[in-house]
């Protein structure tokens, strides 16, 4: 394997371990609850730094990933990231707890500006290549609630944090040794070419849509993977009845999910974006109002449609950025959405915790969450029918 297919691949596990990090709370805290004698609802708010964090901090890392450099940012990315990961593992009492999950925040804000921009530099068609980095991003996801969940059983809690930051120490020297080698590649293979001229009403109009889209979808996504693991532990009570078996269920779902990403990028590639985004939001609506009521097997099935289509939009936002922004600048430009994405994803965690503190279940959430798909498919409808035309014509006037 080439050093610039290596470096992909490193990229790509990057994305896992980004999002596994962000979701080891979620599984964790459903153990943690006697040692440091609070209720779900009272722990769960420890994790809204690390969410707000993760938004916010996209925009300096987007900035110093063009101005400065994109490798680097990934280093930081890495060793950071595993750094406050094992000093959450070593946190003793709740303040510190809710400081290491900032801190993992800060440095997983690196990931999704800078490691996607790396990944469709230079590249023309990039439905496949941001539905690759999907899957992988899914797969830490799913293995968030399963790592997490298995070992928190076996060892403890602590153990959730420390083994996977170690993980990510160990995967920052493998990206350090291979960075240059694979930089020099791209170097010898030239660029790709620039984004064709779009009407300016068409941009305004894609990156209006876009914004609707991510804020709503931030939402949807964080709500429905941070309550998954307390939705099963309530409502699939003839499947398990430990925290291993609950994470196990999650990363089932998940990783059967995470295929809808290898397809959206698969269509991605042969259509246009408007005849993918459509379907998959309008279908996210009636899927999100089922979970709000189903219970047992009935649950699993709804929540692995429903997750398919949730995952399946996120390579759709981010062709959205590859095909409407010139390269020196796309990682401010993904630093954009995805402080979009997570300023609102953080949303979530207050969303969560009020809704089942005060209802005692997920039934209003999952209402909630299918009213702002309609608004993200109201959204799409008005999407340029066919950016390709739109480019054209643009480039003729």
């Amino acid at each position: 394997m080439s050093a610039s297919r290596t470096l992909s691949l490193l990229l790509n596990l990057g994305h896992a371990l980004d999002h596994l990090f962000m979701l080891i709370f979620p599984t964790v805290v459903l153990a943690m609850g006697a040692e440091l004698g609070r209720g779900y609802a009272e722990l769960l708010p420890l994790s809204l730094g690390g969410f707000i964090a993760f938004g916010a901090f996209s925009i300096p890392a987007g900035w110093l990933a063009d101005r400065w450099s994109r490798s680097g940012m990934m280093t930081v990315f890495f060793f950071g990231v595993g750094t406050a990961s094992i000093l959450t593992g070593f946190a003793d009492g709740p303040t510190q707890i809710a400081l290491g999950l900032t801190l993992i925040g800060v440095f997983a804000a690196i990931y999704h500006p800078v490691g996607i921009a790396m990944l469709v530099s230079n590249r023309d068609n990039v439905g496949r290549i941001l539905g690759v980095n999907g899957v992988f991003g899914n797969v830490g996801v799913a293995f968030s609630a399963l790592i997490a969940g298995a070992l928190a059983d076996a060892i403890g809690w602590r153990a959730a944090f420390l083994v996977p930051g170690m993980i990510a120490l160990g995967t920052g020297v493998a990206f350090v040794l291979l960075a240059r080698e694979a930089r020099d590649g791209a170097k010898a293979r030239g660029t790709a070419a620039p984004p064709a001229r779009v009407p300016r009403a068409d941009l305004a109009r894609v990156f209006a849509v876009l914004t609707v889209a991510t804020a709503c979808g931030g939402v949807i996504f964080n709500a429905t993977t941070i309550s998954m693991p307390k939705v099963f532990d309530e409502r699939l009570s003839v499947l398990t009845h430990s925290t291993l078996g609950v994470g196990v269920l999650v990363c089932g779902v998940y990783l059967l999910a995470a295929m809808a990403q290898l397809c959206v990028g698969w269509w991605l590639d042969r259509g246009s974006l408007k005849s993918v985004f459509v379907p998959v939001v309008a279908l996210q609506v009636p899927l999100l109002a089922l979970a709000g009521t189903m219970e047992n097997y009935a649950m699993l099935a709804t929540a692995i449609a429903m997750m398919f289509f949730v995952f399946g939009q996120i390579p759709i936002n981010d062709a959205m950025i590859a095909r409407y922004t010139a390269e020196e600048w796309r990682a401010r430009a993904y630093a954009v959405r995805y402080v979009v994405s997570f300023g609102a994803s953080a949303l979530a965690v207050p969303l969560v915790a009020w809704i089942y503190k005060s209802s005692g279940d997920f039934r209003m959430l999952y209402y909630v969450l299918g009213t702002l798909a309609f608004v993200t498919f109201t959204a799409a409808l008005v999407f340029p029918g066919d950016e390709e035309k739109a480019a054209a014509k643009g480039m003729a006037a």
